[in-house]
């Protein structure tokens, strides 16, 4: 052996040797001490299942999410006919939204209409900009102002797809979580109203 390579054989059998005291007086015992335990084979998160950073505003999202479904939509409307093509939409958006409300009624702590239109007082509040016009036993309206969906689907020209894969479930929805509650509405942002009237009417023995 070399002189040179004597001297890097010695470096290398140092640095192993004093490595280990170095982490755990420099990175603190119980970091070190689970770096040096951690089993060397087992295998990282895979980077298609790495959480991502979001850094997206809320409309970036949504343009992003509904990007694809407005492109594919509009290419339905070339092949099958529009109206063929926003009648399948609408069969579609109704079938999944008879499963989620489905799904709801079977979660939430009762099928009833103030069970059901507590979702509406509590969340979206990222996306929809409301006021409660009326909250009793028998009625719940609200009146929508803005909508990040409408906005989204307007702005790519697309309000009547909008309405039809965003909107048309929404009577479906409440219908599938209690037979008695009836959605009745006039006025969409997506159809270009000035706001939505969403109005939830209870048809069956008020609750005492």
């Amino acid at each position: 052996m070399s002189k040179r390579s004597a001297v890097n054989h010695a470096r290398r059998q140092a640095i192993t040797t004093i490595l280990p005291a170095c982490a755990l007086a420099c990175l603190g015992g119980s970091r070190a001490s689970a770096m040096l335990q951690s089993n060397p084979t087992q295998e990282a998160t895979h980077r298609f299942d790495a959480e991502l950073e979001r850094t997206l505003t809320n409309r970036q999202f949504i343009d992003i999410r509904y990007r694809d479904v407005i492109s594919l939509a509009k290419a339905l409307e070339k092949n099958m006919g529009k109206e063929n093509a926003i009648a399948f939409l609408k069969k579609v958006r109704t079938e999944e939204m008879l499963e989620r409300g489905k799904a709801q009624a079977s979660e939430f702590p009762d099928d009833s209409l103030d069970s059901y239109v507590d979702q509406f007082r509590t969340r979206y509040k990222n996306t929809l900009t409301m006021e409660i016009i009326q909250d009793t036993k028998k009625a719940f309206e609200l009146k929508i102002t803005e909508c990040l969906w409408a906005d989204t689907f307007r702005r790519a020209g697309a309000g009547e797809i909008g309405y039809a894969w965003i909107c048309s479930g929404d009577y479906a929805w409440a219908r599938a979580f209690n037979p008695r509650i009836r959605l009745v509405r006039d006025k969409t942002l997506m159809q270009g109203h000035a706001y939505c009237n969403h109005r939830y009417i209870w048809e069956g023995k008020a609750a005492t």
